[in-house]
This record gives C-alpha cells, sequence and structure tokens, in this order.
C-alpha cells in the first residue's frame, strides 16, 4: 500500500473519532449550577391582621388613626384575630382558618367593616403597637363594664337629677363640661335662698343611659345626668343633692380647659332656738 494512502486513512481515522466525541458532547446534559439545583423555599399564605398602631391604655377611646392592617402568617392566625376577609397570598392556604379569623369581624358588628367596628369603642385592657385588635379587649355602649373604664384613674361616677329647666334646656350633651350650683332655703339669706357653686368643670358623662349624642343631636332632655367627679366630691356631691336642687351650667368649649375647684365642704345649717325665736346657724 502506498504511503498516500496510509496518511489517507489515518486522518480520515482521526476525523472520525473526533466528530464522535463532537457529537457524543452535544447530546450529553449540561450541567447545571449548584444554585439552581437547590429548590426555592415555599412561600408561606399570608393574611392582612387589624393591629393597633400605637400602646393603646385602658380607657382610650378608639379611632380609624388608632389601628392598621398588618401582614400575618395564615398559620399563626387566631380565631378571635380580625382579619380584612381579603384571600392569602399563596395557594395552599388554610381557607378554612382564615374564615374562622374573619369571623370575629362580623360577630363584633354586623354589615360593618371591620375597623368601623371598633371605632368609638373603650380600651378595656392594654393593647400593645402591632398587637391583634380583638373583641375582648374593648367595650362599646351599652355593654357591661362599659362605665367603669370610660372613668378616669381617681375618678367616679354619679347621678344628679335633671330636667329641662336644670340641665340648660336639654343643650347638655355626654361630653360636655358643666358646673354644679345648689339653691337651698336659708333664713339668714335676704331673700330666703342661698346660691353656691358646688363644683366646676365636670364631666358629664351620660344622660339617661344615652353615652353619645344621637347623630346630629343639638338637645337631650333625660332624668339624671351622670357626671364624673372626683373622689374626695362624691359625699359633697351627695350631701348637695339632699340639701336643695341642683343646676347643671353648661361651660363654654373655650373653658373647657380651666382648673376645676377643689373639693368644697357644702355648707350644712343648724337650727337653734332662742328665747322662741328660730334661727339657723351655717356650719362648713
Amino acid at each position: 500500500m502506498r504511503p498516500v494512502r496510509i496518511v489517507i486513512l489515518v486522518v480520515a481515522a482521526v476525523a472520525a473519532i473526533g466528530l464522535a466525541f463532537l457529537v457524543r458532547g452535544m447530546m450529553a446534559p449540561k450541567p447545571q449550577p449548584a444554585a439552581t439545583l437547590a429548590s426555592a423555599p415555599e412561600a408561606k399564605p399570608m393574611a392582612r391582621v387589624l393591629v393597633a398602631k400605637r400602646d393603646l391604655p385602658i380607657g382610650t377611646a378608639l379611632t380609624a388613626a388608632d389601628m392598621a392592617w398588618q401582614d400575618w402568617p395564615a398559620e399563626a392566625l387566631n380565631a378571635a384575630f380580625v382579619t380584612d376577609g381579603a384571600p392569602p397570598q399563596a395557594k395552599d392556604a388554610d381557607k378554612g382558618l382564615l374564615k374562622t379569623a374573619a369571623k370575629a369581624a362580623t360577630e363584633l358588628a354586623t354589615d360593618s367593616p371591620a375597623m368601623a367596628a371598633f371605632e368609638g369603642a373603650l380600651v378595656r385592657e392594654p393593647i400593645a403597637a402591632g398587637e391583634p385588635m380583638t373583641a375582648r379587649k374593648v367595650v362599646r355602649g351599652g355593654e357591661g363594664g362599659y362605665m367603669s373604664v370610660m372613668l378616669s384613674p381617681g375618678m367616679r361616677a354619679i347621678g344628679v337629677p335633671v330636667n329641662s329647666e336644670t340641665g340648660a334646656g336639654g343643650f347638655i350633651l355626654p361630653g360636655d363640661r358643666v358646673d354644679v350650683l345648689q339653691a337651698r332655703r336659708s333664713e339668714e339669706a335676704e331673700k330666703g335662698f342661698v346660691t353656691q357653686a358646688v363644683l366646676t368643670n365636670v364631666r358629664v358623662l351620660a344622660i339617661d343611659q344615652a353615652t353619645e349624642p344621637a347623630k346630629d343631636s343639638k338637645a337631650l332632655v333625660g332624668a339624671v345626668a351622670t357626671l364624673e367627679v372626683a373622689a374626695a366630691d362624691v359625699e359633697n356631691l351627695a350631701r348637695a343633692k339632699a340639701q336643695g336642687d341642683l343646676t347643671l351650667v353648661l361651660r363654654s368649649y373655650a373653658d373647657l380647659a380651666g382648673g376645676r375647684t377643689p373639693p368644697r365642704q357644702v355648707a350644712s345649717g343648724v337650727r337653734i332656738f332662742r328665747a322662741g325665736k328660730p334661727s339657723e346657724v351655717t356650719v362648713q
């Protein structure tokens, strides 16, 4: 065999082997990067829960500014939490759990949005910022314990009989500030009556059982006005009720910041007979 033919056969063999390796490399699967081989973590389903926007102490009257919606893991939902009813941000969420959590909003106020259902309620137990809002920690008007939560620390609630004449014609509403005047008989007075201020700048908590005026209400006539007074003033006001008629005097809105009168001992009279003639001595 000629040398030229041998060289051609060798070159052809080498080319065939190279082509075989080339085809094999093209058919083999390409190695994947280590980052793509690791499976991505599964996204957890999230819901939106109504939480406190700031620390809410006892007695706080809730407004929309005190609350906010916050993302919350669906697996950590509690039946007492209030959700916005929106579907969770994942496909495999436990929809039954979400429905149970959303039920708290409808139980709190029918046909009302969840946040609006809390507006106007009073905080019964302290709520920390970021803590879910629950019906157990608030109280609304008409529910048991509402008045005791409404009272400021160290204050007491006492009822005073009123009518359209002694209650400023019915224009005194819950939330107003009033002065309490006492009128009583006194034989020492020139006209037979003595009038004095018993307390000033006290808050009206309710008129009868109404703790809030009706919408667009300008007047409210009732038989009893519940006043918020200091514990030291309760006895004085009770004594004043027994001694004579009480009149509530409505204060101007510009005077609401005025100071409250210190506890005052209401005068009591002692009748003394001298030579068959009665005379009254006033004792503080």
